[in-house]
């Protein structure tokens, strides 16, 4: 027998090993299905950009639950039903801070490295103050914004409904972590400051992913509002805070930023001003929605309202922890609602390959887990599109636990630290507004833009509400 005859086996053994390995390998890191567009770079990126809840719905139902695109030179690989929940809050192989620092720096001019140093110990000092044992130190002054706001709109009118929330949540809530008449000192100054705020607010998630020249309008309100942070930030160093609190939580804020760079602490005012105001505003627009929708419920809250503070109306009530507690429901229709209108994506940067079912999602990817798809998943939310606030009672909220697979916060390490500061003014504000007023919808509840994927979406169009003083 030659050498040939006997190599040939072995060669051919050998040969479907390396073959078979190499399959197995390439199946394993074969990636999601990807929608690359035909134009270099921007890829489907102005597809996507025209109503990105649209893009991945038919993306989803096309290529299944997870499926990547290629957008303005950025790979996003989505995750829109509980496959991947574990990698994405547990798995060391992906980052929220890297995934977050562009668009930090491209809204609101924080350098990577200032970000990169600063951003935990923010967090630790946010979750501390606003968390859960500290949060009771705002419910009074919350109540007193809201009965000053709720004085100034007067007995009754008719005002389009999100007009009407931002017009009690923007002053409230900058007079409680701010300061007190900060920026709102006369009517055109509110005027001004509602237009740049609400221009920077809506253009938010453009700004942060495209150059500023695109965005003029968008560039021109962030520069004012930067501005006027810069005029007014030794005013908020110097300001004397509250009952119940050393400081302020913007001065406390403060201190940390400025242990490391003075520069920059106009920038992180307009950071917390963004995150304070951007989703309460639309919870509360939901939350009165659904509420003022659902007659049965409306009747219930009312009841439950009355018997807590009485029927008048007229009295400037006092908000307790006691109080909120004995009205559950309300705090079950502000979570059914976010759970209805939650975030489109919450991200994270894949800094090592990650398995998700057969897929493998390459590092550099950003990872986009869709709380707004999970939350329809009727194996968690029963009738999932129905608004059911009963069905917060199966949740442990005396022990601050949500519902599984409610993402809307976040999760992991770095949930938002505001969310009970959140609940709370909403809380109060819809307490306020039903026990003060009647009211009701002259408009049907418009469905939610498709426009936006970071944060509470606005509603697509117009709904007023007619309010009339109860007697």
């Amino acid at each position: 027998m030659g050498i040939m005859e006997l190599f040939s086996p072995v060669a051919i053994a050998v040969l479907g090993s390396c073959v078979l390995y190499l399959f197995f390998r390439w199946k394993n890191l074969r990636g999601p299905p990807c929608i690359q567009g035909w134009i270099p770079w921007i890829g489907v990126g102005f597809e996507f950009g025209k109503a990105p809840l649209e893009f991945i719905e038919k993306s989803r139902i096309k290529y299944g639950p997870i499926f990547t695109i290629l957008a303005m030179g950025k790979r996003m690989t989505f995750v829109t039903e509980e496959e991947g929940i574990d990698v994405f809050l547990k798995s060391k192989n992906v980052d929220f801070e890297l995934a977050v620092q562009d668009p930090v720096y491209h809204t609101a001019r924080i350098p990577k490295n200032i970000f990169l140093t600063l951003h935990e110990k923010l967090y630790v000092l946010m979750k501390g103050k606003m968390g859960t044992f500290n949060i009771h130190h705002f419910t009074g002054q919350l109540t007193e914004e809201f009965h000053e706001q709720l004085e100034d709109i007067g007995t009754h009118g008719t005002m389009d409904l999100s007009k009407f929330v931002r017009r009690l949540f923007y002053p409230a809530t900058i007079n409680t972590l701010f300061k007190k008449g900060l920026f709102l000192t006369d009517e055109t100054k509110v005027k001004e400051f509602y237009q740049h705020f609400q221009t920077y607010d809506e253009g938010f998630e453009y700004g942060s992913q495209l150059p500023e020249w695109l965005l003029r309008n968008w560039s021109k309100s962030k520069r004012w509002l930067l501005a006027l942070f810069e005029k007014n930030i030794e005013e908020l160093r110097a300001h004397e805070s509250v009952a119940g609190h050393s400081v302020t939580l913007i001065q406390a804020m403060l201190d940390i930023v400025e242990m490391e760079t003075r520069r920059f602490s106009p920038n992180y005012g307009l950071m917390m001003l963004w995150a304070s105001l951007a989703n309460a505003a639309p919870v509360a627009f939901w939350t009165l929605g659904f509420v003022l929708t659902h007659p049965d419920i409306h009747k219930t809250v009312l009841e439950g309202i009355s018997s807590v503070f009485g029927t008048e109306g007229k009295d400037k009530i006092k908000v307790s922890e006691a109080d909120l507690k004995k009205l559950l429901l309300i705090k079950w229709c502000i979570l059914e609602a976010i759970r209805l209108r939650a975030p489109g994506v919450i991200t994270r940067k894949v800094l090592k390959p990650v398995k998700i079912l057969s897929h493998t999602v390459p590092p550099g990817d950003l990872l986009m887990m869709s709380p707004f798809w999970l939350h329809r998943n009727p194996k968690y939310f029963p009738e999932p599109d129905t608004f059911k606030p009963e069905r917060w009672k199966e949740a442990s909220l005396d022990k601050n636990a949500f519902l599984d697979c409610f993402m809307a916060f976040g999760g992991g390490k770095f949930q938002c630290p505001g969310r009970w500061f959140a609940l709370l003014e909403v809380q109060i504000c819809i307490i306020l507004v039903l026990y003060k007023y009647d009211c009701r919808l002259l408009d049907p509840l418009p469905k939610q833009s498709c426009l936006h994927l970071v944060g509470i979406p606005q509603p697509e169009g117009k709904c007023r509400i007619e309010y009339k003083q109860r007697t």
